[in-house]
């Protein structure tokens, strides 16, 4: 799973592909209606593979999330984040995520998180076949 070219951006709702790139700027295509726009670099871009949610122990990596998320909750997590009250919201997050910091990760963020995985999972943007280790052990 390759979050690297998925990017959220301060302001603009929804995911964006990378799909180019210009002098001082990214071309992203939204992932809600496939619109092709310009990122500039005053705004605020967040690639997926760099965002990490908080734990009690080290942080997790949005990749291992989205994978307990599957794991647990399957390809449809089954509820709308958007709609769902804080009490069942942190009652699926617990269960995706055990060990999340109760006073550093909001409501907002474990409604983003629920949003996302479901927008990239319905593009068929997550893959979650395990990749085998090929090195060679001495």
């Amino acid at each position: 799973m390759d979050l690297s070219k998925v990017v959220a951006i301060s302001g603009k709702p929804g995911l964006f592909l990378v799909s180019g790139q210009g002098t001082g700027k990214l071309v992203v295509e939204s992932l809600l209606d496939g619109k092709r726009t310009p990122a500039f670099a005053n705004d605020r871009i967040s690639s997926l593979e760099e965002i990490s949610i908080y734990t009690t122990g080290d942080d997790k990596p949005l990749k291992e999330v989205f994978m307990s998320i599957h794991e647990k909750l399957g390809d449809n997590i089954g509820f709308d984040p958007k709609k769902a009250s804080p009490v069942e919201l942190k009652e699926k997050f617990m269960l995706v995520l055990p060990e999340y910091d109760e006073d550093s990760v909001y409501q907002s963020d474990m409604k983003k998180v629920f949003q996302w995985y479901q927008l990239l999972n319905d593009k068929g943007l997550l893959d979650f076949t395990v990749e085998e280790n090929t090195e060679e052990t001495k």
